[in-house]
């Protein structure tokens, strides 16, 4: 198994991500904002390169190595109106940039969705395959993520972009059924059930996110905890994965103190405690893993 995180969850400096990695003991990490001194935050495939070549130095003085990109790429800020010529400048950046580091997974999504895009998917569905044979053709895997996306609107969603785009796979993050409505059922949308979700997907499966979270219907949102403590199944996915033989990516996305697609989080994740809170989570992580070997191997 290959422990990680996504880097900006431990704060937006990548100092600040490498030294609650190297606190873990762990070998991997999962870029996504990244701030180095002299120049502002933006996703790694984004920054400048002079930012970019400071952050491989950091990456190699450190010795830990990107595992993947945890890019912007077609994610819930983008509508499949928007020019595509956006996402190719995008995919461009990002290819070079991988082969650098070593990286041979990269993060993708598939729009905001809406009205249109759930009635007639037919431009999404050639983006995202456009967008997957760009980066097979250069030897990269991208994984979907079952995120605020059209793929991301059920199960069933997922596996019809599968279909539909050939050589695509995901990544699974255990959290986000919590808070997404499940669109292949009548209105009112019912929220997604997560161990549903991953035993529907699993066998497309070569990276997971864990989160947690508990949907409120009060405030019509989620309240984020600790894995295992929350509504994602995190015990049952793990223990499932792993006696299936998953040995691939795991990353954490605790999401407790930083909240990356919510402008108004109490928290940047630019102090003290978004490492602390990223350590932690990582220890109760390995915690969950052990116990889910001990499981699968009592099991059989």
């Amino acid at each position: 198994m290959k422990l990680m995180g996504i880097g900006d969850e431990a704060g937006a400096g990548l100092e600040s991500q490498l030294a609650a990695t190297r606190e873990l003991g762990w070998q991997f990490i999962e870029p996504r904002g990244v701030e180095v001194p002299g120049f502002a935050k933006a996703n790694f495939h984004d920054i400048p390169d002079a930012a970019f070549d400071i952050a491989v130095k950091a990456f190699e003085s450190a010795g830990v190595q990107p595992y993947c990109f945890g890019s912007t790429i077609m994610n819930w800020a983008k509508k499949v109106g928007d020019p595509f010529d956006v996402t190719i400048s995008e995919v461009r950046r990002c290819i070079p940039r991988m082969k650098r580091v070593g990286a041979k997974f990269v993060r993708i999504m598939s729009f905001k969705p809406g009205d249109e895009e759930y009635a007639t998917p037919t431009e999404v569905f050639r983006r995202v395959k456009d967008v997957t044979n760009m980066f097979l053709d250069a030897g990269l895997q991208p994984v979907h993520e079952n995120c605020m996306n059209y793929g991301g609107m059920s199960w069933q969603h997922t596996l019809e972009l599968l279909d539909k785009c050939p050589g695509l796979k995901l990544v699974f993050d255990t959290a986000n059924p919590v808070f997404n409505p499940d669109r292949s059922k009548p209105k009112p949308w019912p929220q997604q059930d997560a161990l549903e979700f991953w035993t529907k997907v699993r066998d497309h499966v070569v990276h997971i996110h864990v989160k947690d979270a508990t949907w409120i219907p009060a405030k019509n949102d989620a309240d984020y905890n600790w894995p295992g403590e929350g509504q994602g199944c995190v015990r049952e996915i793990l223990k499932d994965a792993i006696a299936r033989g998953y040995n691939a990516g795991l990353s954490i996305e605790p999401h407790m103190v930083t909240v990356f697609h919510d402008p108004n989080a109490k928290s940047s994740g630019t102090g003290e405690a978004a490492g602390k809170n990223f350590i932690e989570y990582g220890r109760r992580l390995e915690l969950l893993v052990a116990e889910a070997e001990a499981l699968s191997k009592h099991t059989c």
